[in-house]
């Protein structure tokens, strides 16, 4: 029997979560990317982490991070070189922020991915 999957903790939703041409909407179907696949590209190729920071940053295996990024990859390859759209949203995650509580010290919240 396999494990039950870990929820993966991302630090925030993207700020522009669709991209794609505007200019002809009947090319193939859209690609999503799952928010977990998201956070891994913004990790490791726009924060420069390494797959193993990554994992613990995400609270998940650094094999488990391995095949999300490859995954996220190939979505973002397939966007680009097909000029399919792009959707982010969605995956077994839960997202965090770094909150300022009433005493003025600072909170981390957490809230599942809805």
């Amino acid at each position: 029997m396999a494990r039950p999957a870990r929820q993966r903790r991302i630090d925030a939703a993207p700020a522009y979560p669709q991209f794609g041409p505007r200019t002809d909407r009947s090319l193939p179907g859209r690609i999503v990317m799952t928010l977990d696949e998201y956070e891994t590209i913004r990790l490791i190729d726009l924060q420069g982490l390494t797959q193993a920071e990554c994992a613990v940053h995400m609270d998940i295996s650094r094999t488990t991070v391995q095949e999300i990024y490859g995954s996220a990859r190939e979505k973002l390859a397939r966007s680009l070189v097909e000029g399919r759209e792009l959707c982010i949203h969605g995956g077994d995650c839960y997202i965090c922020s770094e909150e300022t509580g009433p005493d003025g010290n600072t909170v981390r919240i957490c809230r599942k991915n809805q």
